[in-house]
């Protein structure tokens, strides 16, 4: 989603006041009732940017806007599809003028629950990762601080902005609201889930033999991808390459011993999020699986978690099915 960010950049962060009391409106403002699944926890909420109907309702309306994009065509939704999980369809996103980047843009879902954003983790803020992509020349090549003096007296923006911050629309607010919204973006409500909370029903035969092959120790599939969420949200090198273009998490630690690592990705909803890997080269569930059967190429700096493995027809068919299983019965977004 980012490919490169001034520091100055995330100082608009940090700046502009709190609430102005003078700009409170009679209307008021409630807690939103965030849906979890069983056994998730709340994500962490910063203690500047309450989750709040209004904040909510101002960033789904920014995320669906293009007007946050320098030629208005380009919104936070063209990358992130609702129907797909909020990832994209194509290997790389297009952005404004047809200009397009060198990662895949990977799926929303729960990442309210991480640590650090993008797939080289550059930025340590969800609140700051909103305003990379609106100033990135190969993605949406705008200012937030004139999108949002745009937007600021235009509805429903000046009546949520005011309502949820006590401030008109600007960077700040702006940040906060569309970051809220992605923090509702919870997913942990597929078939798979039901299974393990004791449904029986909920899987087959196949799906299950997928499940028992996944968690074997043979394939360790754990090891990356366990949790709630299915990932350590850690950053690794899989062997994909032995000549990586993309730098990856060296390009922010500058540590040669993290070329070639990305973060890993949820394996939730893995069935709507192709194409695959960090730069979108691999069409089909198929084709990684492949991969991490053969343990991957041998780089200097290749995850020792890596390992071969061997997998019939009938295992790899039993995989994908299980893969398959963990697609929500919901819609991720419950903002109304």
């Amino acid at each position: 989603m980012i490919r490169g960010l001034h520091i100055g950049l995330l100082l608009l962060l940090l700046v502009g006041c709190r609430k102005d009391p003078g700009l409170d409106t009679p209307e008021q403002d409630r807690p939103f009732a965030l849906e979890l699944p069983p056994g998730f926890s709340m994500p962490p909420i910063p203690a500047d940017n309450p989750l709040t109907e209004a904040s909510v309702q101002l960033g789904k309306a920014l995320f669906f806007d293009t007007r946050l994009s320098r030629d208005n065509s380009i919104s936070c939704a063209s990358c992130h599809l609702p129907d797909r999980a909020f990832s994209d369809i194509t290997a790389v996103s297009v952005g404004v003028d047809g200009r397009t980047g060198f990662r895949n843009s990977p799926t929303l879902a729960n990442v309210g629950y991480h640590t650090r954003f993008f797939r080289d983790g550059g930025v340590p803020t969800l609140e700051q990762q909103v305003i990379a992509p609106i100033h990135d020349p190969v993605e949406m090549d705008h200012n937030i601080q004139v999108a949002a003096a745009n937007l600021r007296d235009v509805e429903p923006y000046r009546r949520l902005s005011l309502l949820a911050y006590g401030k008109p629309l600007d960077a700040w607010v702006l940040s906060r609201a569309v970051a809220n919204y992605q923090r509702t973006l919870i997913s942990g409500w597929s078939r798979w889930d039901r299974w393990m909370q004791g449904q029986a029903s909920a899987l087959n035969p196949s799906e299950v033999r997928g499940w028992q092959l996944f968690s074997s120790e043979a394939l360790n599939c754990l090891a990356c991808h366990g949790g709630n969420d299915l990932s350590d949200h850690d950053f690794h090198n899989v062997g994909q390459y032995l000549d990586y273009a993309d730098p990856g998490r060296e390009r922010i630690t500058l540590q040669s011993g993290d070329l070639g690592k990305f973060k890993t990705p949820t394996l939730r909803n893995i069935a709507l999020t192709a194409p695959y890997m960090h730069d979108g080269t691999m069409a089909t569930l198929g084709e990684v699986l492949d991969h991490f059967a053969s343990g991957g190429l041998s780089h200097p700096a290749r995850s020792p978690e890596m390992r071969t493995f061997v997998l019939s027809p009938q295992d790899k068919a039993d995989l994908i099915a299980f893969l398959n299983a963990l697609t929500d019965e919901r819609p991720l977004d419950q903002v109304r």
